[in-house]
């Protein structure tokens, strides 16, 4: 199946923002199917919309259909937190406005992303959830940067691709924002203390990059929230491996895992919106 691609453009508290919608070339005539908010990383300094092209989100479009919006949220150096979380809500919004013109079930409004943009799927959940704005039904925070502080594998580490001096510098820039020292779980999710009520996730990680530890403990704490909640382990992968090598058999199984975890939400994951 082949993808469509087309350009919006939206109003986030004044700034126009592009959104890229990717859509399957003949969809399915009546049948409404999930859509995907996916986001982008890049250390929430760097990266841009076109990144789906080369990330997992492209391949749920071309296998199952879908519709996937990937904003081009504002980087911390044009704009600190909360810009980049301000605009992904609005594409958030927009995709639930427009649920009948992209052919999205409303019940099944789903987010994720890679690194930065995984953290910043994590964050946009939490948000919707407490300003009531949108029911989210599924999340895939992949590898997400969502810890602020160090981690046993985010400090002193020094591997291919992310590391800890990268990182520092990626929340540096991202946190300018922040007043008062006090960082909110919008802008690093393991602030945050009640996981309960939030989304049913899946996410993936290798042992050898600095959001190891991080995204463990993400997983650890919606379960024990009594949120469904599911990780694969890669041995010894670096940060972003399946997208940077996707050649490797390690990268295709962690392809086939996502997808297989996709498809199980498709099936069983839905949140009906409220009305407004």
């Amino acid at each position: 199946m082949k993808v469509l691609t087309e350009k919006k453009y939206i109003n986030s508290n004044g700034n126009r923002i592009k959104l890229l919608v990717l859509k399957p070339d003949i969809p399915e005539q009546g049948k409404k199917r999930p859509g995907v908010l996916w986001i982008h990383g890049g250390g929430y300094v760097t990266g841009m919309a076109e990144m789906v092209y080369m990330s997992r989100a492209v391949h749920l479009v071309r296998k199952y259909g879908i519709t996937v919006i990937s904003p081009a949220y504002r980087l911390s150096g044009e704009a600190p937190y909360p810009a980049a979380l301000i605009d992904c809500h609005h594409a958030l919004l927009y995709m639930k406005k427009h649920t009948e013109e992209f052919g999205i079930r409303e019940d099944q409004i789903m987010v994720g992303g890679e690194s930065a943009g995984g953290g910043l799927a994590a964050a946009l959940c939490m948000y919707a959830k407490d300003k009531g704005t949108v029911n989210i039904a599924y999340q895939m925070p992949l590898y997400p940067m969502i810890d602020n502080e160090d981690t046993e594998t985010s400090r002193d580490n020094h591997a291919p691709v992310w590391n800890t001096r990268r990182n520092h510098y990626g929340w540096r820039q991202y946190l300018k924002g922040v007043s008062g020292g006090k960082v909110s779980a919008y802008a690093a999710p393991a602030r945050r203390k009640d996981y309960s009520g939030l989304p049913p996730a899946y996410t993936f990680v290798g042992t050898a990059e600095p959001f190891y530890a991080e995204t463990k403990a993400y997983v650890r704490k919606l379960q024990e929230a009594g949120v469904e909640a599911k990780i694969d382990i890669y041995p010894d992968m670096f940060h972003a491996f399946d997208m940077l090598l996707p050649f490797l058999p390690v990268s295709r199984k962690a392809a086939e895992r996502f997808e297989k975890q996709f498809e199980y939400a498709m099936a069983h994951y839905f949140s009906e919106q409220e009305e407004t």
